[in-house]
């Protein structure tokens, strides 16, 4: 059996399919509100425009949803004309289907960044343009590359609200006991690190791993491994994969057999996956210490002051390989972003609160804390009122990284990472073992899907 995690997979990348929305689009173009638009909004996110509900969907839960109704609540209370009807646990393909189905969404929270150019070229999401210059938006408040991701091409049909960073965090009391005194900086040190902490039961199976170095476990994704061998999917003008013609490529996949050997091999670390802990709850496998290691985001400290409060850990940006050590630092950046759907019966509310959400100080540094996402406003990243600490901080700091890599947007949306990630299961299986010519056929296969969009 493949392995792959069978929990929520709110940060994972969701294939929607781009002939559906451009359907959607043309169906649905000249249905939004242009009465009034952006009247007396001002800059920033602090004017009310429009009145009624406003219907909003977006993907969190239980906790993290609580934290969310908070700032739809603060939201009312300055907007009083306006009621927010939300709907969290909606993920990216549910919304899909349901807009595609005429249901009415005013807003529309989505957590697949890298989908932006499927929704801005086909129309699905309105051009937010004409309002962001009516209300004398200034845009160099966001910060820079989450406003890059959430547009696609000259079209800004989103706005960020709040981003993703990923670092390595590691188990403090495990790096202990195991003599481990430095953090790894390099994907050999990580290797090392990874064999010197895993454990074996007395029937040679694996008790705790220091590592999983398959794709698919948790935030272990080939997004996060791209950074560490700086390596593209698509050329600068996201016209054609560069897959297989990237150097940063072989050497990830290289390393990732070579360990996955030195761990005792796939059916050993395969059996070990089958028993993986829901990534979303207190059985997740490194809050438990079934993991020593492993690549996440910022919000997991949330989770663990939530669900393990005991736990000593510690947070180091992504080890580099040697060929690209100098980058050390690098984070790979994605994040939420929220428009207005064509076909949205209220939008000028919509954008008061599309507003409130992205451009507002308090909301970002009130949903910045309860969620422990970085904000993209920056007067809320620069707040006092921002809650910092050394975990949080390294996530900050790789935002900030210049050589920090974010999504490339395209009109086949995150088609490039599901292709090659479904040659990497095949390759860790060892079902796949000629490199050269599997990222070729990956290559083929971008290609050829961005030829039916229409590029190049």
């Amino acid at each position: 059996m493949t392995p792959r995690s069978s929990v929520a997979l709110r940060h994972t990348i969701a294939m929607i399919s781009a002939t559906a929305i451009f359907t959607l689009g043309l169906a649905a173009c000249g249905s939004s509100d242009d009465a009034n638009k952006g009247a007396n909004a001002g800059g920033g996110g602090g004017a009310c425009n429009g009145s009624g509900e406003v219907i909003f969907w977006h993907f969190f839960e239980d906790r993290e949803a609580d934290v969310i109704t908070e700032a739809i609540n603060n939201f009312e209370a300055m907007c009083p004309d306006i009621t927010v009807k939300e709907s969290g646990g909606q993920d990216d393909d549910v919304i899909i289907q349901a807009i595609s189905a005429g249901q009415k969404i005013d807003v529309a929270l989505s957590s697949a960044g890298d989908q932006v150019g499927v929704f801005c070229s086909t129309g699905a999401f309105e051009d937010l343009a004409p309002r962001i210059e009516a209300d004398g938006i200034d845009m160099s408040q966001i910060v820079e590359t989450a406003a890059s991701y959430s547009e696609f091409q000259g079209t800004r049909c989103t706005l960020p609200m709040l981003t993703d960073s990923y670092a390595l965090m590691y188990n403090q009391d495990m790096f202990d006991e195991a003599g481990i005194t430095d953090v790894p900086k390099t994907l050999d040190e990580l290797a090392d690190a990874a064999v010197k902490l895993t454990t074996y039961n007395d029937d040679g199976s694996i008790d705790t791993l220091g590592l999983m170095p398959f794709t698919l476990y948790y935030q272990m994704t080939e997004t996060n491994f791209a950074v560490t061998v700086n390596a593209r999917f698509l050329n600068e003008e996201a016209t054609a994969s560069v897959i297989d013609s990237d150097p940063g490529w072989p050497v990830f996949f290289n390393w990732q057999k070579d360990l996955i050997k030195r761990l005792g091999g796939y059916e050993k670390l395969n059996a070990w996956f089958a028993a993986i802990g829901n990534q979303w709850t207190e059985e997740n496998d490194f809050q438990t210490g079934r993991v020593a290691m492993m690549f996440d985001g910022e919000w997991r400290t949330a989770f663990i002051a939530d669900q393990a409060p005991e736990m000593n850990y510690g947070v180091a940006p992504l080890p580099m390989s040697s060929e690209n050590a100098d980058l050390y630092g690098a984070g790979f950046l994605t994040g939420n972003v929220i428009g207005i759907p064509q076909g949205a019966g209220n939008a000028d509310a919509a954008w008061s609160f599309i507003k409130y959400m992205a451009l507002n100080e308090d909301a970002q540094v009130q949903m910045g804390n309860g969620l422990r996402n970085i904000p993209t406003f920056l007067p809320a990243l620069n707040s006092p009122a921002l809650e910092v600490d050394e975990h949080y901080q390294v996530f900050v700091d790789a935002a900030f990284n210049p050589n920090s890599m974010t999504i490339q947007s395209s009109l086949i949306g995150p088609a490039p990472q599901e292709m090659l990630s479904a040659f990497i299961e095949r390759w860790q299986s060892g079902t796949d073992t000629d490199l050269t010519a599997g990222l070729k056929n990956v290559s083929k296969q971008v290609n050829d899907q961005l030829s039916l969009a229409g590029v190049g």
